[in-house]
């Protein structure tokens, strides 16, 4: 039996593990170097046995969708319970993922398509996404970049970073840089010193975000060396991903409480998927151990159109009942935002319950969390003046440092701008346009 079975059966069987073999486990470098890739593995340290034809199934999913899972993580399965395991179904694959859906696509949220540069998706005005590392402590089924994972032409060169830092630098509108991957934690202290360097040093770069998982499925990587690194630039935000209580462990504890001694923010993004959270209980007890532990939730996302996540998906009334069972049930910062991220590179909709009833111009018509309806009346005299940026004739303080012209009004926010001449969005290609033709 080797190291890496032995030291994994060791830690879950509770027994007393020996100085030299716990100072191993806890190294996140030993953590990688033996990740788990094969089935077999699995099977040693779960002490379970899978059948002919599930092998064979198991080893087509492999094929299409690589498996990789820290011994760290997979020691937190349920051995007599790990068909429900919400551990066991994050990180083991599922012939089910080979159902393609024909509405499931590689890139949903066209990242790819909305990259100028490489490395870079700039899907919202002032902010982009740098793709830095195609490296995880562990491919998660549900990976919305399913289509990246494991493939070694994806890891971003030096080079193509240096032309994602260009790009950010030659882009005066970018004030927030979220580093993404991958995971940007696998990377080794000196890149992701060298990259928060390069960043933090661009003049108009105000806040540069950090998404991680290691905390969840690989928290030794949070050493005091790491931390140290963070700590040397102003404005890191950190957002991390934990989809159930069960994943917060002690181990991940500690790591959160690093950061947060660090005075890192920390937020935390979850994905709503099918078996595994989407329970209001289970997703209430979810957040009240983040906050217990200093993490703010954030977002709790419908879980993407890409390859093989079909059987994750819920339905969207689904995360709307959970999020009806939250609001008025809990502290109003421990409930996220309940998003779908538009497929076609449309960005984060918020989808929530209604709480406006009605309106009308002088009240509008409310509902609270318990059924009580009740009204908010409009100023009697509302002299909203509107605004027609006309700045220098503006009695409202500003910074005027920052010209108005510079912010630029689009979509909805254009139609209701009374500077803006366009009253209406149209799209391309209408039916009654072509007739005009």
């Amino acid at each position: 039996m080797n190291e890496k079975i032995c030291i994994t059966k060791e830690y879950m069987s509770n027994d007393h593990i020996s100085e030299t073999l716990m100072e191993k486990w806890c190294d996140w470098q030993w953590q990688v170097k033996n990740t788990i890739r094969k089935v077999e593995t699995v099977e040693m340290i779960l002490g379970i046995t899978f059948s002919d034809s599930q092998k064979f199934d198991i080893e087509r999913t492999l094929a299409q969708f690589p498996m990789a899972i820290s011994p760290y993580y997979l020691s937190l399965v349920d051995i007599h319970n790990y068909d429900n395991d919400p551990i066991f179904k994050q990180c083991f694959p599922s012939v089910l993922e080979l159902n393609i859906s024909p509405c499931d696509m590689s890139d949903p949220l066209h990242e790819e398509v909305d990259s100028p540069a490489p490395c870079i998706t700039h899907r919202y005005p002032d902010r982009v996404l740098f793709h830095v590392s195609n490296v995880c402590g562990m491919y998660c089924r549900h990976c919305t970049r399913k289509r990246k994972v494991g493939d070694l032409d994806s890891i971003p060169s030096k080079e193509s970073l240096l032309q994602g830092i260009e790009y950010i630098k030659n882009t005066p509108v970018i004030r927030d840089v979220l580093l993404s991957g991958g995971d940007p934690f696998l990377l080794s202290d000196t890149m992701i010193d060298w990259l928060l360097k390069e960043i933090t040093a661009i003049d108009h770069v105000e806040v540069v975000r950090i998404g991680t998982r290691t905390p969840v499925v690989l928290p030794f990587r949070i050493t005091d060396e790491l931390v140290s690194i963070l700590k040397k630039y102003d404005n890191i935000w950190l957002n991390t991903h934990f989809n159930h209580s069960r994943e917060m462990t002690t181990e991940a504890g500690a790591a959160l409480k690093k950061l947060k001694l660090a005075g890192i923010p920390l937020g935390n993004q979850s994905v709503l998927l099918k078996g595994i959270n989407d329970c209001t209980y289970i997703m209430k007890d979810l957040l009240h151990k983040l906050i217990l532990n200093g993490v703010r939730p954030y977002y709790l996302y419908q879980c993407d159109l890409s390859e093989g996540l079909e059987h994750f998906r819920t339905n969207i009334g689904t995360g709307i009942e959970i999020m009806e069972n939250l609001r008025g049930h809990t502290s109003g910062f421990a409930i996220p935002t309940y998003v779908i991220d538009a497929p076609g590179g449309g960005g984060k909709i918020p989808v929530m319950p209604n709480y406006l009833v009605s309106w009308s111009s002088n009240k509008v018509v409310l509902r609270n969390y318990e059924g009580v309806i009740t009204t908010y009346q409009m100023p009697i005299n509302d002299n909203t003046s509107s605004c027609d940026l006309n700045c220098e004739a503006c009695h409202l303080q500003r910074n005027h440092d920052t010209p108005c012209k510079q912010y630029q009004s689009i979509g909805i926010a254009k139609l209701l701008c009374d500077y803006e001449e366009d009253y209406t969005l149209i799209p391309e290609k209408l039916l009654r346009h072509s007739r005009r033709e």
